[in-house]
């Protein structure tokens, strides 16, 4: 964790914040978690588990998944990236695993909430959430994770009492890159969709900014995407989440 920076008031932003932009959605894995730290043992553990422990075809899932299983990185814009729990397990089914759909996504749910208990934060990142509070944003979640695995995050990392929202691919809103957990933000903050600004690792996170009508699409590095991913997608790229609050305080948009 980086060296906490003092924390700025809503006053102090009065000048310089972005003045059409007044709430942010945040994606989760990898943007507010380190997604290799984080991933790496929860995705084995599910593709052991829908191989039923056969060694090759644990291999085989976790390269359907998009996991290399000798670095242990997972590639961007793969089902472990950027999918749900039944888009992973229907993949899983696909390419050999011995398990219905229905028991095996409940499985892989439990698997992925399990490893949110011991969740790796990014640098900077409660620091940054913390200022973008006292400065009056309105703060959320949307991932592609079940609801009940980003609550168990929130709570682990301490930003619970900073969301005011929360949406996963089982909330009912439609998974990503659909519009529904954009407009369900909106909606629940009585906001227009223009003053939401969307910030993600993934591009399934802009593309639901823009298939939504956000206001801003903010591409981040500190995940499985890379610029050359993000960039014809968003409106900026930042290194992380920490680089956020000083990108809002002095942009206008």
């Amino acid at each position: 964790m980086s060296a906490s920076r003092p924390l700025l008031n809503s006053q102090d932003l009065t000048v310089h914040m972005t003045p059409t932009i007044k709430a942010i959605l945040f994606d989760k894995d990898g943007t507010l978690l380190d997604f290799d730290a984080t991933w790496s043992r929860p995705q084995e553990r599910a593709a052991d588990y829908a191989a039923n422990g056969d060694p090759d075809l644990g291999i085989r899932l976790l390269k359907t998944g998009g996991m290399d299983p000798q670095t242990r990185k997972t590639a961007a814009g793969s089902l472990f990236a950027a999918g749900n729990a039944e888009e992973i397990a229907r993949a899983f089914i696909d390419a050999g695993a011995p398990k219905d759909l229905a028991s095996l996504t409940a499985k892989l749910d439990a698997v992925f909430a399990d490893g949110m208990k011991t969740a790796v934060v990014l640098p900077g990142l409660t620091e940054a959430v913390a200022r973008l509070d006292e400065a009056g944003f309105h703060l959320g979640v949307a991932s592609s994770d079940s609801e009940g695995s980003i609550r168990l995050f929130l709570g682990h990392a301490g930003l619970d009492r900073h969301m005011q929202f929360v949406a996963g691919y089982d909330s009912g809103y439609g998974p990503k890159p659909e519009p529904g957990m954009v407009h369900a933000f909106a909606d629940a903050l009585r906001l227009p969709v223009s003053s939401i600004a969307m910030v993600g690792d993934n591009t399934h996170d802009l593309e639901m900014a823009r298939a939504a009508g956000a206001g801003l699409a903010a591409g981040i590095l500190s995940g499985t995407g890379t610029r050359a991913d993000l960039e014809p997608l968003a409106d900026v790229i930042l290194d992380s989440v920490a680089d956020l609050p000083d990108y809002l305080s002095t942009n206008k948009i």
